[in-house]
């Protein structure tokens, strides 16, 4: 059944192709709506449409992605909280809707440290409601300084997240029942930021230093390069976009360069949590 389903969707894509694009050029508001809390639209100098989202003692902040999508590339430039952001998170997601015992979700989550500490990048991937594939890295610039690009591509053969072009994290399809995958429920895009100072900053002995705020994130340059709904079918495709995610895997280069981030920036890790799997680790553990 797993493998008929993914075949339609292939086959859904080569007979109707739909541009499913929010090219970078857009303006954010084209393909994104405020949520709640403070969040802010303007135009910088250059004429680049940015949302920031601000945290204070009394508000979070948020938005999503207006359409739903399943499977697609999707890519975003993120300027973190600076100087002290212990105790934020600043976060861009994948989600579900429905019945959270099933849910699916990808997790981005820029957790902020005290003046000159780096940011962890914490990702986690959910699966019919299975979750607690942790894994955290530190980024090798300073994210407060400038925009980054923040990527994730989501197929039916795998998950890879990037950062400015660069992939560190993959999860593959193992298409095994005791290894769920995303694959059969649509996803929108949020992003948010909130206090999350019992366990962002040094397991939460760092504190949220309340005097700092308001704590200020940026954002521009959304685009999802994606299958979007059209009644009651997924169209997946391109009329002048690259629908080269649909089908991209890894290839040498990219593995060298996530074993090279792996090696050299990854700082926990589920798969080697030893303490955390006294019994042995998930069967995913070893073949992502």
């Amino acid at each position: 059944m797993e493998q008929t389903r993914v075949h339609f969707l292939v086959s859904i894509r080569v007979l109707s192709l739909i541009l499913a694009t929010s090219p970078a050029a857009s303006d954010m508001t084209d393909s994104i709506e405020k949520l709640w809390g403070n969040t802010q639209v303007f135009y910088d100098s250059s004429g680049h449409q940015i949302m920031s989202l601000t945290l204070d003692r009394w508000t979070t902040s948020a938005f999503r992605s207006k359409s739903q999508y399943q499977f697609g590339r999707f890519d975003i430039d993120i300027k973190l909280v600076p100087k002290d952001s212990a105790g934020t998170a600043t976060t861009i997601y994948m989600l579900t809707e429905g019945q959270w015992q099933t849910h699916d979700e990808i997790d981005l989550e820029f957790l902020g440290n005290t003046t000159g500490e780096p940011y962890t990048l914490h990702t986690n991937i959910y699966a019919r409601g299975k979750g607690g594939r942790e894994k955290q890295y530190r980024l090798w610039f300073d994210p407060t300084e400038d925009f980054n690009t923040y990527s994730i591509i989501w197929n039916p053969q795998m998950i890879l997240i990037l950062v400015n072009g660069i992939p560190i994290r993959q999860m593959k399809n193992q298409k095994r029942n005791d290894i769920p995958f995303p694959l059969y429920q649509p996803m929108r895009l949020y992003a948010s930021i909130w206090n999350a100072d019992d366990w962002a900053t040094q397991g939460g002995r760092i504190k949220t230093d309340w005097s700092q705020a308001p704590f200020t994130a940026y954002f521009r340059n959304f685009s999802a390069n994606a299958c979007v709904p059209y009644k009651r079918a997924w169209i997946c495709g391109q009329s002048s976009g690259d629908s080269s995610w649909f089908n991209q895997e890894l290839d040498e280069e990219g593995k060298q360069k996530l074993k090279h981030v792996s090696d050299k920036y990854k700082i926990y890790d589920y798969c080697t949590d030893s303490r955390r799997f006294p019994n042995g680790y998930p069967p995913e553990c070893g073949s992502e």
